[in-house]
C-alpha cells in the first residue's frame, strides 16, 4: 500500500511538494525534483501546479514532545 500524500517535516527543501510525491510514489526526493526541473523547461504551468499543490497538500503532524 502507498504512503499517503502528505508533506513531510524532514527531508523537505523549499515546501516540500516533491518529497511528499517521492514517499506516495517509492523514489527519492531528489528523482521528483530533478523530474520538477526538466518538466520546467517544458511549456506549461508546472510552477502554477507546484503552488497548488504545496497548498493543498496538507503538512506532516509532527509528533508532540512532552516537557
Amino acid at each position: 500500500m502507498s504512503a499517503p500524500l502528505v508533506r513531510p517535516t524532514e527531508g523537505r527543501r523549499i515546501g516540500g511538494v516533491c518529497a511528499a510525491l517521492a514517499r506516495r510514489f517509492g523514489t527519492s526526493a531528489t528523482t521528483m525534483r530533478v523530474i520538477f526541473i526538466v518538466s520546467c523547461l517544458l511549456p506549461g504551468p508546472q510552477f502554477l501546479v507546484y503552488l497548488a499543490m504545496w497548498a493543498l497538500i496538507p503538512g506532516e503532524k509532527s509528533p508532540r514532545t512532552a516537557w
